[in-house]
């Protein structure tokens, strides 16, 4: 996934309160490697970013995509 794909999904990851993806990063995570994005599941580098990873997974299902991280 790009730089501009995740700065478009930071938002939607980043607690305490996430807001809702949006169709920018909806349409970039339509593009990711979903195995690849299963590699960071529990690594230190999402937190290291501000980015929870459990927000992360969720994030497929919540932008509605039919592939989801296969881990």
């Amino acid at each position: 996934m790009p730089v501009s794909g995740l700065t478009a999904c930071k938002p939607a990851v980043t607690p305490p309160k996430p807001s809702r993806p949006t169709p920018a990063c909806c349409a970039a995570l339509s593009k990711a490697d979903m195995k690849c994005l299963c590699s960071f599941k529990n690594s230190p580098v999402l937190p290291s970013l501000g980015i929870d990873p459990k927000l992360a997974f969720k994030l497929p299902a919540k932008c509605k995509l039919s592939k989801s991280p296969p881990c």
